[in-house]
């Protein structure tokens, strides 16, 4: 019997370098080209990142609403203004009478008319059009809309019409670069710990556990776990969304960055 040797390596070669036939397949591809150095660590976290929002929806990220950070019409500037310092937001829903009639978007840096003092300063004039989606939005739609329409923030709402939450393009983008640090963020590597104001302080998820119990006085174990953000994450029992709350002993932890792999940012508050 002859054996035809070119046609048996194009069949080989075929089977070997076919295309990738599913999501799975496609993944499996470029680990691989990791594990061979063709594609390093941090592009191989942002492509799986970009296939994974191809697969998620607004309701996945956005920020639930009774974690949102708004403002109330009725208020006057010098009541809401304190919030808007504490959560350092560069936008901010703008309410009328409650969460569900969401009435616009107000930048924080309109508020600069307000200390200005060369106008009276009207509220209702300072607001951008709120953008409303569905739950059910993919996020890589979501995300060319942000881009198309120049919009950064958007309502999430629920089959009833009911305010659900809000999602930013930052959420989006952090699902495939991973965490995008700004300024009000913890910068220097090795300022782990970052005292706030009122008894309120920024932990970096990657925080050492023995070095969290130097500083605080507190005794968790490390013996499973090695950083704050690992036994936080474990007390969830799941990959918690920014604004999530959890107490332990004397102490709250509040998410304030995380993407879908891990936590990156943590407030922590002593009870008084």
């Amino acid at each position: 019997m002859i054996v035809n040797k070119t046609s048996l390596r194009s069949r080989l070669h075929s089977v070997l370098l076919r295309d990738p036939e599913n999501r799975e397949q496609l993944i499996h591809v470029l680990r691989s080209s990791a594990r061979r150095q063709i594609l390093d660590a941090d592009c191989l976290e942002m492509m799986e990142g970009a296939l994974e929002i191809s697969a998620m929806q607004a309701r996945d990220i956005m920020v639930p609403r009774v974690q949102m950070d708004i403002i109330d019409a009725a208020q006057s500037p010098s009541q809401f203004i304190p919030m808007v310092m504490e959560t350092a937001h560069s936008r901010f829903p703008v309410i009328l009478e409650h969460k569900d009639h969401v009435i616009g978007i107000l930048m924080a840096k309109d508020l600069l008319r307000y200390y200005a003092k060369k106008e009276e300063f009207n509220l209702h004039d300072m607001l951008r059009p709120a953008v409303f989606i569905p739950e059910s939005k993919p996020l890589n739609i979501l995300l060319k809309e942000f881009r198309t329409n120049r919009n950064h923030i958007a309502i999430v709402v629920d089959e009833y019409g009911g305010v659900a939450g809000l999602v930013t393009i930052e959420d989006v983008l952090e699902q495939i670069v991973g965490d995008i640090e700004d300024e009000h963020d913890v910068g220097d590597i090795d300022e782990q710990i970052v005292p706030q104001a009122e008894g309120q302080y920024r932990v970096k998820a990657l925080t050492q556990i023995a070095d969290f119990n130097a500083f605080f006085n507190t005794q968790f174990d490390d013996a499973i776990f090695d950083t704050i953000g690992g036994l936080v994450m474990h007390k969830f029992a799941h990959i918690p969304k920014r604004g999530e709350q959890i107490s332990m002993h004397n102490l709250t932890f509040k998410v304030l960055r995380a993407d879908g792999r891990r936590l990156h940012l943590l407030q922590v508050r002593q009870a008084p």
